[in-house]
């Protein structure tokens, strides 16, 4: 008998080692971003984070995605809140900043510095993170335009992200899609988001478990 507990004693220690870290709960992402994040305009439930947590849902996937979105942020304010808006229980992080640069015209170079800065942090908690990339907007000119569009796809490959290249996706510009400001989305919208992202989201889970 003895012979046999401390056999099955030991099958259970093999097991549990075996588990991955977070296995049993659900992974927690933090959606990182601003008021495209948020859900300005919206209803908490249906924000990107909250629809995105759903669609997750209805593919058999627990999570739970944190909303960790502020109105107005830029890609500085990102930088100043990052260590505590995400926690040290976070599994893996979208990060959706830049718009609001980009609507005031700041420095190109200044925006690539602060999400380098950002992704560095998260890397270094070897935290995998989808970075969900902005355009300009086109009166702001082809150069800024150029040298702003090149930090997503460029910053991804150097921090082996993965990439979502414009969170805007097949909702800018699309005025049924948009509330009244036009920019931004409305809850069909960020249904098109979602559906858009969810195979990028899932990879990100899956990086997540193999932690």
């Amino acid at each position: 008998m003895l012979a046999m507990a401390a056999a099955g004693a030991g099958l259970a220690l093999v097991s549990a080692v075996a588990q991955p870290a977070g296995a049993g709960r659900p992974v927690k992402i933090v959606a990182l971003g601003d008021s495209l994040t948020a859900g300005l305009g919206l209803p908490a439930d249906a924000a990107f984070p909250a629809r995105l947590e759903r669609a997750l849902a209805q593919k058999g996937i627990a999570a739970e995605v944190v909303n960790a979105g502020v109105s107005g942020d830029t890609t500085a304010d990102g930088l100043s809140r990052v260590d505590w808006s995400v926690p040290d229980d976070t599994d893996a992080v979208i990060l959706e900043l830049g718009a609001n640069d980009a609507l005031r015209g700041l420095d190109p170079a200044q925006v690539r510095a602060n999400l380098d800065a950002i992704l560095k942090r998260l890397t270094a908690r070897k935290l995998p993170v989808l970075l969900a990339g902005m355009r300009a907007p086109p009166n702001l000119g082809a150069d800024y335009a150029k040298a702003f569009d090149a930090i997503y796809p460029d910053l991804a490959g150097a921090h082996g992200a993965l990439l979502y290249p414009f969170f805007l996706d097949g909702v800018a510009a699309e005025r049924s899609l948009n509330q009244g400001d036009g920019l931004h989305p409305t809850a069909a919208g960020v249904d098109v988001i979602v559906e858009r992202m969810l195979p990028l989201v899932e990879e990100l889970v899956g990086r997540a478990r193999a932690r």
